[in-house]
């Protein structure tokens, strides 16, 4: 980091500024960069305070790293630092993506960038996802960029298509999506309308690193989105050609306007009700029951534990009072930013079943292709249609297009892998109706090449309709696919570490666990038939022993392949201080004792969580369910 505090000849810094020297000359110069740059002043306060109080490790957390891109972008806590979202390092990143941008679009000038924002905001920091936002649009007004600005709070997919739709060369969205209240996030999206990956990741970042100090004045003006003439609001344009869009998902109106069954929405304290309300209105549905608690925006996410409806039933608390006070039978909820999906629904006399990612996934692949069959008789047709879904989701899908004849791929973790490859796809006239991946994130078809919670609440809906009408359920219909297919039993958790040293023992060990560079050979006594590490590149099912996919090296990623057909993930979050894992049993079509299924992939989490990740002596905190 370059160092402009500049001691203008002083050989005392510290005897002209205001605040004493922490006995760090590292940590010193930092922290006089960060007060030299920062104009927030409940940022500088926060700053000023941990200098006083001595709080070095603190100080030293904040100021002397920087936040890299994920797997949803920039992501982290509010507050003061080169390592939090905060005013200063919005403006830095954008003026970071405004460098980046200028040297790969000659017309950026003529196509501007699409700037959308959530409803977070932390009081103690001065900061919310409108000012930062706004922010945003600074830093690009002030060099003379078109800005289309929403006017309002937004749901993160209305970013990309605005992006699409406009022709813009890129797109910035303020959220943290389901993360903790404290998070906020700088997501950015490429002309194609997908999250930027890798070059332009690592392009956009050293751009930031040459572009620290904030140019201007202007860049701090939140006031100049009103005053620029170079500034558009989209608001009323875009949710009018995404409305209309989703009428191709819309595949039984009739049948929706004459249904009887009764749907609760909640959308956390996010951005989702209306969208969710508007989209219901277009499939010719009576709009979902809001839960009234959870419609409002709220950053502070109030009456929920954690904000992320893939915590399954203890968070889903509020919606499924309703529904059985309203006597509905099915639950949607969009996550704060509304691009996941959570379903329940209620059975029979058997309580609630809240869908998986993977089952849910299992149900809307089937749905989105029985669909498109009806449409397209001639088999030949499947020979250009794709199904995706990211490598540590369900296997569903792969049974479904080797039965079906369609083409299936897998793609890293995190969506923006999938939305890039649907554009490759694009290119070529291929047409993907369907991805996802097992956090709750799901596309039906390609309106936008991004999850989107809005429009797979709707399409939920639907299908639960013309189930309804065959006398089925949505789990009935379930079990169906899992006859038909193959059963697919599949558990998903994590255990938080918040020290990044352990991960890196953790992962050594299960590198070197029989000997230097010898992986396990065993997991609860049943014996690893091939192991891929896509952090290193290998992979021993491969004669060339090189796994297919990229290596990613920011992150850690090793799959298993047990002889008994299990398969089992471990890999650490891009988003949160979490190793997650993944376990599946593929089962063929006609094998049918679940019971036993289940018994033998329980056997194997637990042994791959207690053999390989050894929660308790790692000090790793399992998932609070």
């Amino acid at each position: 980091m370059e160092d402009t505090a500049g001691t203008g000849g002083n050989g005392d810094l510290n005897a002209n500024l205001g605040w004493g020297s922490t006995g760090d000359p590292q940590l010193d110069k930092a922290v006089q960069q960060w007060l030299d740059w920062d104009r927030n002043k409940w940022t500088r306060a926060q700053v000023e305070s941990l200098v006083a109080a001595g709080r070095l490790e603190d100080l030293r957390s904040r100021l002397c790293s920087r936040m890299s891109f994920g797997t949803a972008g920039l992501r982290a806590p509010m507050g003061a630092g080169f390592n939090r979202i905060n005013d200063l390092t919005v403006i830095q990143s954008s003026q970071g993506l405004h460098a980046y941008l200028c040297r790969c679009f000659a017309d950026l000038s003529s196509r501007g960038v699409v700037v959308g924002y959530d409803t977070r905001g932390q009081e103690e920091s001065g900061c919310s996802s409108q000012r930062l936002a706004k922010l945003t649009a600074a830093v690009m007004l002030s060099r003379d960029v078109p800005v289309h600005l929403f006017s309002s709070f937004v749901p993160t997919p209305y970013v990309p298509y605005a992006v699409k739709r406009l022709g813009a060369a890129s797109g910035v969205m303020i959220t943290a999506s389901h993360n903790p209240k404290e998070d906020n996030g700088y997501k950015v999206y490429w002309c194609s309308g997908a999250q930027i990956a890798s070059p332009h990741d690592k392009e956009v970042l050293r751009c930031i690193e040459e572009q620290l100090e904030p140019w201007s004045a202007s860049c701090w003006d939140e006031a100049l989105v009103n005053r620029s003439s170079l500034r558009t609001d989209p608001l009323t344009q875009i949710n009018s050609c995404y409305m209309d869009d989703l009428t191709s998902l819309c595949f039984h109106r009739d049948l929706n306007r004459s249904c009887t069954l009764k749907f609760v929405h909640s959308s956390f304290h996010g951005v989702g009700h209306d969208f969710v309300q508007q989209a219901f209105r277009v499939f010719g549905f009576a709009p979902p029951v809001p839960v009234p608690e959870q419609k409002d925006p709220d950053p502070n996410f109030s009456s929920v534990r954690c904000p992320n409806p893939e915590e399954g039933q203890s968070v889903l608390e509020l919606s499924l009072l309703l529904a059985e006070r309203e006597n509905a039978r099915i639950v949607l909820a969009t996550d704060p930013d509304a691009d996941r999906l959570a379903v329940a629904e209620r059975s029979d006399g058997c309580g609630w079943k809240v869908f998986s990612g993977n089952e849910l996934a299992a149900l809307l692949g089937w749905w989105m292709f029985f669909n498109w069959k009806e449409s397209h008789p001639d088999p030949a047709d499947t020979n250009s249609i794709y199904m995706l879904a990211t490598t540590v989701s369900s296997k569903i899908l792969q049974a479904f297009a080797r039965i079906e004849g369609f083409h299936f791929e897998e793609t890293l973790p995190g969506f923006k892998w999938i939305g890039n490859r649907i554009h490759e796809l694009s290119k070529t006239g291929n047409r993907v109706i369907f991805a996802f991946e097992e956090s709750i994130g799901f596309l039906c078809g390609s309106i936008v090449p991004e999850k989107d919670g809005v429009s797979a609440a709707v399409v939920v809906a639907e299908m639960a309709a013309y189930l309804q009408t065959r006398k089925l359920s949505l789990n009935q219909q379930l079990q169906n696919i899992y006859r038909t297919y193959g059963y697919h039993m599949s558990k998903t958790s994590y255990v938080t570490c918040n020290d990044p040293p352990t991960i890196q023992r953790i992962f050594s060990r299960i590198r070197n666990f029989a000997g230097d560079d010898l992986y396990p050979k065993t997991c609860g006594g049943i014996r690893i038939v091939h192991v891929r590490d896509v952090t290193t590149g290998y992979d021993s099912s491969r004669p060339d022993l090189r796994s297919v996919l990229p290596v990613s090296r920011s992150s850690q990623m090793i799959t298993f392949t047990l002889q008994n057909g299990v398969v089992a993930t471990l890999r650490t979050s891009g988003t949160e201080p979490k190793i997650k894992y993944y376990t599946e049993f593929c089962a063929a079509p006609g094998e049918s004792d679940v019971s036993q299924l289940e018994d033998e992939l329980r056997k194997v989490t637990d042994a791959l969580l207690d053999e390989f990740l050894e929660p308790d002596k790692n000090h790793l905190i399992r998932r609070d369910v």
